[in-house]
Protein backbone atom coordinates (compact mmCIF):
# COMPACT_ATOMS: atom_id res chain seq x y z
CA UNK A 1 0.00 0.00 0.00
CA UNK A 2 1.07 3.88 -0.52
CA UNK A 3 1.79 6.12 2.59
CA UNK A 4 3.79 8.76 3.67
CA UNK A 5 5.84 7.79 6.11
CA UNK A 6 7.94 9.79 8.95
CA UNK A 7 11.66 8.70 9.03
CA UNK A 8 12.52 11.25 11.39
CA UNK A 9 11.26 14.65 12.32
CA UNK A 10 12.27 17.71 10.64
CA UNK A 11 10.84 21.31 9.57
CA UNK A 12 8.62 21.04 7.23
CA UNK A 13 9.63 24.79 6.19
CA UNK A 14 13.25 23.48 5.34
CA UNK A 15 12.15 20.01 3.68
CA UNK A 16 9.91 17.51 2.97
CA UNK A 17 9.87 15.19 6.30
CA UNK A 18 7.25 12.58 4.99
CA UNK A 19 8.62 9.83 2.60
CA UNK A 20 6.53 8.32 -0.34
CA UNK A 21 6.89 4.35 0.61
CA UNK A 22 5.53 0.93 0.05
CA UNK A 23 4.11 -0.43 2.53
CA UNK A 24 2.52 -3.88 3.38
CA UNK A 25 -0.82 -3.69 4.08
CA UNK A 26 -1.86 -5.07 7.84
CA UNK A 27 -3.81 -7.84 8.62
CA UNK A 28 -6.30 -7.12 11.72
CA UNK A 29 -5.98 -9.08 14.84
CA UNK A 30 -8.49 -9.61 17.55
CA UNK A 31 -10.47 -6.33 17.70
CA UNK A 32 -9.06 -4.47 15.30
CA UNK A 33 -10.36 -3.55 11.65
CA UNK A 34 -8.72 -3.03 8.33
CA UNK A 35 -9.97 -0.27 6.48
CA UNK A 36 -9.14 1.52 3.27
CA UNK A 37 -8.05 5.06 3.77
CA UNK A 38 -10.79 7.24 1.33
CA UNK A 39 -9.64 10.55 3.20
CA UNK A 40 -7.76 12.00 6.12
CA UNK A 41 -7.89 15.24 7.45
CA UNK A 42 -4.79 17.31 7.93
CA UNK A 43 -4.38 18.73 11.45
CA UNK A 44 -2.02 21.21 13.88
CA UNK A 45 -0.90 18.13 15.71
CA UNK A 46 0.29 15.70 12.35
CA UNK A 47 2.25 19.04 12.47
CA UNK A 48 3.29 19.24 15.73
CA UNK A 49 4.57 15.45 15.42
CA UNK A 50 6.00 15.66 11.93
CA UNK A 51 8.21 18.96 13.49
CA UNK A 52 9.06 16.72 16.69
CA UNK A 53 6.88 19.14 19.24
CA UNK A 54 5.43 16.00 20.16
CA UNK A 55 7.83 13.25 21.81
CA UNK A 56 7.39 10.35 19.38
CA UNK A 57 7.48 6.68 20.98
CA UNK A 58 7.89 4.90 17.54
CA UNK A 59 9.61 5.75 14.07
CA UNK A 60 9.29 5.37 11.26
CA UNK A 61 5.37 6.55 11.43
CA UNK A 62 2.53 7.28 9.50
CA UNK A 63 0.67 10.06 10.33
CA UNK A 64 -2.86 11.09 10.31
CA UNK A 65 -5.83 10.82 12.70
CA UNK A 66 -8.81 11.99 11.26
CA UNK A 67 -9.67 9.02 9.02
CA UNK A 68 -12.44 7.99 7.36
CA UNK A 69 -12.49 4.68 5.36
CA UNK A 70 -14.53 1.26 4.44
CA UNK A 71 -14.08 -1.55 6.88
CA UNK A 72 -11.82 -4.63 4.05
CA UNK A 73 -11.33 -7.10 7.26
CA UNK A 74 -12.60 -7.85 10.78
CA UNK A 75 -10.37 -9.26 13.36
CA UNK A 76 -11.31 -11.86 16.01
CA UNK A 77 -14.15 -11.03 17.75
CA UNK A 78 -15.35 -7.73 15.99
CA UNK A 79 -19.21 -7.39 15.93
CA UNK A 80 -20.37 -3.92 15.79
CA UNK A 81 -19.28 -3.31 12.29
CA UNK A 82 -19.90 -5.66 8.88
CA UNK A 83 -16.89 -5.53 6.26
CA UNK A 84 -18.06 -2.86 3.41
CA UNK A 85 -18.91 -0.03 6.58
CA UNK A 86 -17.99 2.77 6.19
CA UNK A 87 -16.19 4.55 9.58
CA UNK A 88 -14.86 7.18 11.23
CA UNK A 89 -11.37 6.76 12.87
CA UNK A 90 -10.45 9.86 15.92
CA UNK A 91 -7.06 10.67 17.89
CA UNK A 92 -7.51 8.08 20.67
CA UNK A 93 -6.32 4.76 19.33
CA UNK A 94 -7.16 2.74 22.60
CA UNK A 95 -7.40 3.02 26.68
CA UNK A 96 -6.79 0.48 28.84
CA UNK A 97 -10.56 0.62 29.98
CA UNK A 98 -9.56 -0.11 33.68
CA UNK A 99 -7.94 3.15 35.49
CA UNK A 100 -9.77 5.10 37.34
CA UNK A 101 -10.41 7.41 34.66
CA UNK A 102 -11.52 5.33 32.37
CA UNK A 103 -13.81 3.90 34.60
CA UNK A 104 -15.66 7.85 35.49
CA UNK A 105 -15.95 8.81 31.69
CA UNK A 106 -12.26 10.31 31.42
CA UNK A 107 -10.64 8.29 29.20
CA UNK A 108 -9.32 11.21 27.81
CA UNK A 109 -7.03 11.16 30.52
CA UNK A 110 -5.91 7.79 30.60
CA UNK A 111 -2.29 7.52 31.29
CA UNK A 112 -2.30 4.23 29.19
CA UNK A 113 -4.01 5.85 26.40
CA UNK A 114 -2.82 5.00 22.49
CA UNK A 115 -2.94 8.03 19.64
CA UNK A 116 -3.79 6.78 16.13
CA UNK A 117 -0.48 8.79 13.89
CA UNK A 118 1.62 8.75 16.95
CA UNK A 119 1.60 5.13 18.94
CA UNK A 120 0.27 3.08 15.63
CA UNK A 121 0.15 3.91 11.80
CA UNK A 122 -2.24 6.78 10.95
CA UNK A 123 -4.42 7.58 8.27
CA UNK A 124 -1.96 9.08 4.91
CA UNK A 125 -2.11 5.56 3.87
CA UNK A 126 -4.00 3.65 1.39
CA UNK A 127 -4.75 1.46 4.41
CA UNK A 128 -4.87 0.91 8.29
CA UNK A 129 -5.58 -0.79 11.21
CA UNK A 130 -7.83 0.39 14.02
CA UNK A 131 -9.89 -0.59 16.97
CA UNK A 132 -13.33 -1.47 16.82
CA UNK A 133 -14.77 -0.07 20.29
CA UNK A 134 -12.76 3.19 18.98
CA UNK A 135 -14.20 3.87 15.23
CA UNK A 136 -17.34 5.16 14.75
CA UNK A 137 -20.50 5.20 12.25
CA UNK A 138 -20.17 8.01 10.22
CA UNK A 139 -23.40 10.15 9.12
CA UNK A 140 -25.04 9.20 5.62
CA UNK A 141 -25.16 13.45 4.57
CA UNK A 142 -21.27 13.48 4.94
CA UNK A 143 -18.91 12.80 1.78
CA UNK A 144 -15.73 11.20 3.11
CA UNK A 145 -13.67 14.69 2.43
CA UNK A 146 -16.32 16.44 4.69
CA UNK A 147 -16.57 14.13 7.45
CA UNK A 148 -13.01 13.73 7.76
CA UNK A 149 -12.54 17.15 10.16
CA UNK A 150 -15.26 16.13 12.48
CA UNK A 151 -13.82 13.43 13.90
CA UNK A 152 -10.39 15.82 15.55
CA UNK A 153 -10.96 19.31 14.95
CA UNK A 154 -14.70 18.73 15.11
CA UNK A 155 -14.84 16.96 18.44
CA UNK A 156 -12.01 18.66 20.11
CA UNK A 157 -13.76 21.76 19.27
CA UNK A 158 -17.34 20.05 20.91
CA UNK A 159 -14.93 19.46 24.30
CA UNK A 160 -13.62 22.49 24.44
CA UNK A 161 -16.49 24.53 23.86
CA UNK A 162 -18.17 21.99 26.77
CA UNK A 163 -15.20 22.86 28.72
CA UNK A 164 -15.31 26.53 28.40
CA UNK A 165 -19.06 26.45 30.59
CA UNK A 166 -20.44 29.28 28.19
CA UNK A 167 -24.19 29.55 27.82
CA UNK A 168 -26.82 30.30 25.59
CA UNK A 169 -26.83 34.52 24.98
CA UNK A 170 -23.26 34.61 26.15
CA UNK A 171 -20.17 36.15 24.31
CA UNK A 172 -17.89 33.48 23.13
CA UNK A 173 -14.22 34.19 22.07
CA UNK A 174 -12.53 31.94 19.42
CA UNK A 175 -8.66 32.74 19.16
CA UNK A 176 -7.35 31.98 15.82
CA UNK A 177 -9.64 30.08 13.21
CA UNK A 178 -9.20 27.21 11.16
CA UNK A 179 -10.59 23.68 10.87
CA UNK A 180 -11.58 23.64 15.12
CA UNK A 181 -12.78 27.20 14.68
CA UNK A 182 -14.60 27.41 11.54
CA UNK A 183 -16.92 24.30 12.99
CA UNK A 184 -17.07 25.40 16.39
CA UNK A 185 -18.37 28.42 15.48
CA UNK A 186 -21.48 26.59 14.33
CA UNK A 187 -21.83 24.59 17.17
CA UNK A 188 -22.05 27.58 19.50
CA UNK A 189 -24.34 29.64 16.97
CA UNK A 190 -26.31 26.91 17.37
CA UNK A 191 -26.78 27.07 21.31
CA UNK A 192 -27.43 30.50 20.91
CA UNK A 193 -24.45 32.47 21.67
CA UNK A 194 -22.39 35.36 20.70
CA UNK A 195 -19.38 34.78 18.84
CA UNK A 196 -16.52 37.17 18.44
CA UNK A 197 -13.37 35.76 16.24
CA UNK A 198 -9.63 36.73 16.42
CA UNK A 199 -7.46 35.68 13.78
CA UNK A 200 -4.89 37.85 11.89
CA UNK A 201 -5.51 36.59 8.87
CA UNK A 202 -8.14 38.77 6.77
CA UNK A 203 -9.02 35.43 4.64
CA UNK A 204 -9.76 33.55 7.82
CA UNK A 205 -11.48 36.97 9.28
CA UNK A 206 -14.04 37.00 6.23
CA UNK A 207 -14.60 33.11 6.49
CA UNK A 208 -15.94 34.23 10.15
CA UNK A 209 -18.17 36.82 9.33
CA UNK A 210 -19.35 34.14 6.56
CA UNK A 211 -20.33 31.64 9.61
CA UNK A 212 -21.73 34.04 11.50
CA UNK A 213 -18.87 35.79 13.46
CA UNK A 214 -20.95 39.38 15.19
CA UNK A 215 -17.05 40.41 15.71
CA UNK A 216 -13.94 40.03 13.73
CA UNK A 217 -10.43 41.57 14.73
CA UNK A 218 -6.59 40.42 15.68
CA UNK A 219 -6.03 39.11 18.62
CA UNK A 220 -4.81 42.18 20.38
CA UNK A 221 -7.92 43.85 19.85
CA UNK A 222 -9.98 44.71 22.10
CA UNK A 223 -14.04 43.36 21.36
CA UNK A 224 -16.78 46.12 21.94
CA UNK A 225 -17.65 44.05 24.73
CA UNK A 226 -15.78 41.54 27.37
CA UNK A 227 -15.81 37.60 26.56
CA UNK A 228 -17.85 35.59 28.70
CA UNK A 229 -16.18 32.75 27.78
CA UNK A 230 -12.74 31.93 25.05
CA UNK A 231 -10.98 29.13 23.28
CA UNK A 232 -7.14 29.49 22.00
CA UNK A 233 -7.09 27.60 19.26
CA UNK A 234 -3.35 28.56 18.27
CA UNK A 235 -0.35 27.18 19.73
CA UNK A 236 0.52 30.78 21.38
CA UNK A 237 1.01 31.13 25.11
CA UNK A 238 0.96 34.97 24.51
CA UNK A 239 -2.08 34.64 23.28
CA UNK A 240 -3.34 33.48 26.58
CA UNK A 241 -2.75 36.75 27.82
CA UNK A 242 -4.51 38.55 25.01
CA UNK A 243 -7.51 36.55 25.98
CA UNK A 244 -7.51 37.31 29.75
CA UNK A 245 -7.41 40.80 29.08
CA UNK A 246 -10.36 40.70 27.84
CA UNK A 247 -12.21 37.68 29.73
CA UNK A 248 -15.41 38.97 32.11
CA UNK A 249 -14.88 38.22 35.56
CA UNK A 250 -15.77 34.33 36.06
CA UNK A 251 -14.94 33.53 32.41
CA UNK A 252 -13.51 30.64 31.65
CA UNK A 253 -10.18 30.43 28.86
CA UNK A 254 -9.92 27.01 27.66
CA UNK A 255 -6.65 26.34 26.09
CA UNK A 256 -7.55 23.54 23.04
CA UNK A 257 -4.39 23.02 21.55
CA UNK A 258 -2.12 20.10 22.16
CA UNK A 259 1.40 21.99 22.28
CA UNK A 260 1.93 25.42 22.88
CA UNK A 261 5.22 27.80 23.24
CA UNK A 262 5.45 28.84 26.81
CA UNK A 263 2.49 31.64 28.37
CA UNK A 264 4.71 34.43 29.53
CA UNK A 265 4.76 35.74 33.14
CA UNK A 266 2.05 37.51 33.88
CA UNK A 267 0.02 39.98 36.24
CA UNK A 268 -1.93 37.86 38.63
CA UNK A 269 -4.26 41.46 38.10
CA UNK A 270 -5.52 39.38 34.75
CA UNK A 271 -6.49 36.01 36.38
CA UNK A 272 -8.27 37.71 39.55
CA UNK A 273 -12.07 38.12 39.32
CA UNK A 274 -12.63 34.11 39.91
CA UNK A 275 -11.50 33.90 35.94
CA UNK A 276 -9.83 30.06 35.08
CA UNK A 277 -7.68 28.56 32.96
CA UNK A 278 -8.80 24.81 31.56
CA UNK A 279 -6.71 22.71 29.27
CA UNK A 280 -8.50 20.06 26.49
CA UNK A 281 -6.92 17.04 26.81
CA UNK A 282 -7.56 14.12 24.15
CA UNK A 283 -11.61 13.67 23.76
CA UNK A 284 -13.61 11.13 24.53
CA UNK A 285 -15.73 8.47 22.52
CA UNK A 286 -19.06 10.11 23.88
CA UNK A 287 -17.78 13.73 23.23
CA UNK A 288 -17.20 12.37 19.59
CA UNK A 289 -20.56 10.44 19.06
CA UNK A 290 -22.46 13.78 20.57
CA UNK A 291 -20.51 15.89 17.91
CA UNK A 292 -21.40 13.15 15.38
CA UNK A 293 -25.15 13.97 16.04
CA UNK A 294 -24.92 17.84 16.20
CA UNK A 295 -23.78 17.47 13.05
CA UNK A 296 -26.59 16.31 11.17
CA UNK A 297 -28.84 18.13 13.38
CA UNK A 298 -27.41 21.37 12.99
CA UNK A 299 -26.40 20.96 9.89
CA UNK A 300 -22.70 21.46 10.11
CA UNK A 301 -20.99 22.64 7.10
CA UNK A 302 -17.28 21.84 6.79
CA UNK A 303 -15.33 24.14 4.84
CA UNK A 304 -12.06 21.84 3.07
CA UNK A 305 -9.26 22.35 0.41
CA UNK A 306 -9.11 18.49 -1.30
CA UNK A 307 -5.36 17.26 -1.77
CA UNK A 308 -4.12 13.91 -2.78
CA UNK A 309 -2.01 12.15 -0.32
CA UNK A 310 1.15 12.41 -2.35
CA UNK A 311 0.87 16.52 -1.52
CA UNK A 312 0.83 16.00 2.35
CA UNK A 313 4.34 17.53 2.86
CA UNK A 314 3.16 20.63 0.66
CA UNK A 315 -0.39 21.01 3.44
CA UNK A 316 1.68 20.66 6.30
CA UNK A 317 3.81 23.31 4.72
CA UNK A 318 0.66 25.60 3.86
CA UNK A 319 -0.80 24.77 7.21
CA UNK A 320 1.80 26.02 8.86
CA UNK A 321 1.96 29.20 7.22
CA UNK A 322 -2.14 29.95 7.80
CA UNK A 323 -2.73 29.04 4.13
CA UNK A 324 -5.44 27.10 4.47
CA UNK A 325 -8.98 28.08 4.86
CA UNK A 326 -11.36 26.00 6.95
CA UNK A 327 -9.66 21.95 6.71
CA UNK A 328 -7.42 20.23 4.64
CA UNK A 329 -8.25 16.79 3.76
CA UNK A 330 -5.83 14.33 2.20
CA UNK A 331 -7.76 12.29 -0.87
CA UNK A 332 -6.05 8.77 0.48
CA UNK A 333 -8.44 6.65 -2.42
Amino acid sequence: MLAMQLLAPWPVDHDDPLVVSELPEPEPGPGQILLTVRACGVCHTDLHTVEGDLSLPRLPLVPGHQVVGVIKALGAGVTRFQVGDRVGVAWVHATCGVCRFCRNGQENLCAEARFTGLHNHGGYAGAMLAQADFAFALPAGFADEQAAPLLCAGVIGYRALRLSQVQPGQRLGLFGFGASAHITIQVARHLGCEVFVFTRSAAHQAHAAALGAVWTGAPQETPPQPLDAAINFTPSGAITLDILRVLERGGTAVLAGIHSSPIPEFDYRLLYGERQLRSVTNATRQDAEELLALATEIPLQTDIEVFTLLEANQVLRRLKRSQITGAAVLQCA
